[in-house]
């Protein structure tokens, strides 16, 4: 990662080292993509023994990069103790219901390909099946929160379709990554229109887990 900005040099023993001082055992953590450069399951088992050495509870996204990530019964025959995936599905973590899915580059956006529309549908369609799964498994009583790894918006940008089915599926957060170096600045954080968005790429956090939830509970 280095090659990226002098901010990522010795990223993981700085993340490690804020990580650690931060987190409880009993705390959980959201962990919105990209989590790995690795290719296979082999070579992803360094990252996940980093992960899992980690204090406190972890839920897991695929991100763009995640390319060792495979079917549901393969993540979770590979996947230590304190993690788990949201993969097409909701997550309950004390009186708090996660729903998402990775996104997409949408169509409309100005860097677009040919194929992203495609793909962005695709994962329009894995949101849906979250929002299902929360609505057939959990009272809507629940508070929602949902992480992403795309943004669902944009500075300067109309909001993608992501959008209204977060609003529509009353999540009150949504916490989401993608974006690094200049990109930040295109990132929106705060509330939109009923949804607190928060950014938490790790070079736009310092390398440190970022309190999300005080938002939720207001």
């Amino acid at each position: 990662m280095d090659r990226f900005g002098e901010i990522w040099v010795d990223h993981a023993q700085t993340m490690a080292r804020r990580w650690d001082a931060l987190v409880s055992a009993e705390d959980w953590l959201l962990l919105p993509g990209d989590l790995s450069w690795a290719r296979n399951e082999k070579e992803v088992q360094p990252d996940l023994e980093w992960i899992e050495a980690r204090p406190g509870k972890k839920l897991l996204l695929r991100g763009n990069h995640d390319s060792w990530w495979g079917s549901r019964a393969k993540l979770e025959a590979l996947l230590p103790p304190s993690c788990t995936a949201l993969m097409h599905d909701a997550a309950q973590i004390g009186d708090l219901v996660v729903v998402g899915a990775r996104g997409w580059t949408a169509p409309d956006d100005p860097i677009a390909g040919p194929s992203d529309g495609k793909l962005f549908q695709r994962e329009i369609s894995r949101l849906k099946l979250s929002i299902e799964d929360a609505d057939r498994r959990f009272d809507r009583t629940n508070r929602r929160i949902a992480m992403t790894h795309f943004p669902p918006l944009l500075l300067g940008r109309s909001p993608s379709d992501v959008v209204p089915l977060l609003q529509a599926a009353n999540v009150r957060l949504c916490a989401y990554g993608h974006l690094h170096g200049d990109d930040h600045r295109l990132a929106v954080d705060g509330e939109v229109e009923g949804v607190d968005y928060k950014f938490v790429a790790a070079d736009a956090i310092e390398m440190r887990p970022r309190l999300i939830m005080e938002s939720v509970y207001e």
